[in-house]
């Protein structure tokens, strides 16, 4: 089920639990802001859920509608909708819905487009920012020695992850413990990037989102074609026990 529709059917669910514990006797107190009773706190508290699961959608919501056909339910008054009127409306807004979030998801990833390659335009000038054929760029904190690891090694790692407004998404610092995957199986930028490295050493890479997770993204802090900046400390490496995906 689309988010969209999830949020109209939370809603009417809430709709439908705060009519069940509405009393007409509540009213009259419920309305002057005093909450004495259990079924006024439990009708406010499916209220504040309500309006925090539409507020995602509220520019779409009429709240004294709303509030209208939660009094007609509660009345047993006929509403001024049928079944079919109100799945044709609730289908209706859900589409712009997407068609908006689609647009605007649209507009994020040009704009991540154009700042990144701006950002790796200007970062490449820079002393000791280094650009690999692909388009990875990569600057040398600390060298180590040793050999360097393979694509189908496993390696053990310390990193950081930040966006380019320095936004922190992720880090193996944070949870106080390295972290150790195969090296095929990660990211392009980081694939390449870390078998350039040997034991002990630490770099910095800006890894363009072609490289990184492209127009896809991933999770709630990346978004599509996002360029990505890693600090990495190479602390081990290991063969991997199964081919790498």
């Amino acid at each position: 089920m689309h988010s969209s529709f999830r949020m109209l059917a939370v809603a009417a669910c809430a709709s439908l639990l705060f009519a069940c514990a509405k009393k007409e006797d509540d009213k009259a107190t419920a309305s002057s802001g005093e909450l004495t009773t259990d079924a006024q706190k439990f009708g406010y508290s499916i209220g504040v859920d309500l309006g925090n699961s539409l507020k995602p959608v509220k520019d779409h919501v009429d709240v004294a509608a709303l509030e209208a056909g939660l009094n007609d339910v509660t009345n047993g008054v006929t509403p001024k909708l049928d079944d079919a009127a109100r799945e044709e409306i609730k289908n209706t807004v859900s589409k712009k819905m997407q068609e908006e979030q689609v647009k605007a998801r649209e507009e994020q990833a040009s704009k991540a487009k154009e700042e990144g390659a701006k950002f790796l335009a200007e970062n490449g000038k820079k002393e000791g920012v280094k650009t690999t054929a692909s388009g990875l760029q990569y600057e040398v904190l600390k060298e180590g020695e040793g050999k360097h690891p393979t694509a189908a090694d496993k390696v053990t790692v310390h990193y950081k992850g930040t966006l380019l407004n320095g936004e922190e998404f992720d880090s193996s610092y944070s949870r106080g413990q390295p972290v150790t995957f195969p090296l095929g199986n990660v990211i392009p930028g980081w694939t390449e990037g870390v078998q350039l490295m040997t034991p002990g050493s630490k770099y910095k890479f800006y890894i363009p989102s072609e490289l990184a997770y492209g127009e896809r993204g991933a999770g709630v802090k990346i978004g599509p074609n996002q360029t990505l900046v890693f600090e990495v400390e190479l602390i081990d490496i290991g063969k991997d026990e199964a081919p790498a995906k």
